[in-house]
């Protein structure tokens, strides 16, 4: 089956979200509605290796959201929908000013007027390709490592996105390429502290939950492989990062007075990630014709 794109929409307003409720149930996405800011963006943290474009509306709360995203190095295809002539006001922004000059999030933010939503799924079409366009490659100095480390997580966001779309496009034979460039061992040392960093946060966050009732654990774990897979990440190092975990957790266990017994059912964990992994390379070595 051909792979669903995955939509996160903010849009406050009744009767845009209402419209677009219905257009967008016509298509083949699939789409999660957050009811706040707040939700919006825990939902975008916790699914950002998967999420394909996300559609806010052309207001100061939507915007103030991505811009949240941005701070946290969060950067992924945006379309903003609303209308620039009743949002200017509430932006204290000039009726002559474009209004993607008024979207700090990244150049290639999308921008689709409340009176032509009947052509949403082209403009988040649009979207994607103008994402997949951004420039990942700066002269910067060696001082500036966010920049380094936002325009690194860019391009790996757009690689994922590549395939994701040969995917489904019917492209299996390609699907598995990767760019050399996003592997670890190639990697600085600052991109490779900021990455390990957030595989780490994603890992703890799948270990805390392996054993609960999360019918989005599968999940999790294809999203934290797909991640590795992408990296060129080893196996070993899979284990050295469960091992850490399992160590800080056995201290804080040993201060409060616990027992660490429990620690040892979570080999299971790693088995089942290391299954994951092993099975995504074995898919990616070459079929015979």
């Amino acid at each position: 089956m051909p792979v669903q794109f995955l939509i996160g929409v903010f849009v406050p307003t009744e009767a845009i979200a209402g419209s677009l409720h219905h257009l967008l149930a016509q298509k083949s996405f699939a789409v999660s509605w957050s009811p706040s800011a707040s939700d919006f963006n825990d939902w975008v943290v916790s699914n950002r290796h998967r999420i394909d474009c996300l559609i806010v509306e052309f207001s100061q709360e939507a915007l103030s959201a991505l811009e949240k995203l941005k701070q946290r190095d969060i950067l992924l295809p945006a379309l903003t929908v609303g209308s620039l002539v009743s949002a200017s006001s509430a932006l204290n922004a000039a009726s002559e000013v474009e209004e993607s000059d008024l979207i700090d999030y990244h150049a290639a933010v999308t921008c689709l007027d409340m009176n032509d939503l009947a052509g949403v799924d082209e403009a988040i079409h649009q979207a994607v390709d103008l994402y997949l366009q951004l420039p990942t490659e700066t002269k910067v100095k060696p001082l500036e490592t966010n920049t380094d480390k936002r325009l690194f997580l860019l391009s790996l966001q757009q690689q994922r996105l590549t395939e994701k779309l040969r995917e489904r496009l019917g492209y299996v034979g390609v699907y598995y390429k990767r760019n050399s460039q996003n592997f670890l061992i190639n990697m600085s040392h600052s991109e490779r502290q900021a990455f390990l960093d957030e595989l780490r946060q994603d890992y703890r966050h799948i270990i805390l939950n392996y054993f609960a009732n999360d019918s989005s654990i599968n999940q999790k774990i294809d999203d934290f492989v797909n991640v590795a897979f992408f990296a060129d990440m080893s196996v070993p190092k899979i284990v050295e990062i469960h091992m850490e975990l399992i160590d800080d957790f056995s201290k804080q266990l040993q201060l409060e007075g616990r027992s660490d017994d429990i620690l040892a059912d979570y080999r299971l964990t790693l088995i089942d990630v290391i299954a994951h992994l092993c099975e995504m390379y074995r898919r990616s070595l070459p079929r015979d014709s």
